[in-house]
């Protein structure tokens, strides 16, 4: 097997290993984090074409949910939040 056939191959296993990933938009995001009674929320800040991009990422009731704003979101304080450098979600 090649080193390209290898690392594809690597890529679709990371991707079938992460599950399902549920992308939402921000205001559904937002609402959900508002039901939430505790738990983790993963942040990340970054920079496109010179305007903000804001993503998360959360678990609620078995499910991983993504989003992708313009405008940051405000976690509720009873919930954990955790700043990543990268959030990366499989296409």
């Amino acid at each position: 097997m090649s080193t390209a056939a290898a690392a594809q191959a690597a890529i679709q296993q990371a991707i079938k290993a992460s599950g399902a990933i549920v992308k939402i938009e921000a205001n559904d995001f937002s609402r959900m984090l508002s039901k939430m009674d505790d738990g983790l929320v993963i942040e990340h800040h970054g920079k496109l074409f010179f305007k903000d991009v804001y993503k998360y990422s959360t678990s609620y009731k078995g499910f991983v949910f993504y989003c992708k704003s313009n405008e940051k979101i405000t976690i509720p304080s009873r919930l954990e939040s955790i700043s990543a450098r990268q959030i990366w979600v499989p296409q």
